[in-house]
C-alpha cells in the first residue's frame, strides 16, 4: 500500500509578535521553523470547532424536550431561586 502526502506551501500574514513567539517556541523544541506548531494549532482549532458545533447541535435538539408539567416546575423553581439571590 502506498500513501501520497501532499504538502502545500502558502503565504499567511501574521503579526510580528506572533511570529516572534512561534520562532521562540520552535527554538525551544529544537525545530528550525514553526510549520509543525501552526499545524498543531490548526488541528486543535478544528477539533474545538467541531466540539462547539456538536454542543450547539445537542442544545438545539433539547429545545422542546420537556413536557408541559416539567417545564412549569422548572420555571417555578428558577423563579424561587432568583428571588433568593442577593
Amino acid at each position: 500500500m502506498s500513501v501520497t502526502l501532499w504538502v502545500m506551501r502558502t503565504t499567511v500574514e501574521i503579526r510580528d509578535d506572533h511570529r516572534a513567539k512561534l520562532l521562540e517556541l520552535a527554538g525551544r523544541r529544537g525545530e528550525k521553523g514553526f510549520s509543525r506548531i501552526v499545524e498543531e494549532a490548526l488541528d486543535r482549532y478544528f477539533l474545538a470547532d467541531e466540539a462547539t458545533d456538536e454542543r450547539i447541535r445537542r442544545a438545539l435538539e433539547a429545545i422542546g424536550s420537556l413536557d408541559e408539567e416539567s417545564a412549569r416546575r422548572l420555571e417555578e423553581s428558577t423563579r424561587r431561586i432568583r428571588n433568593t439571590w442577593r
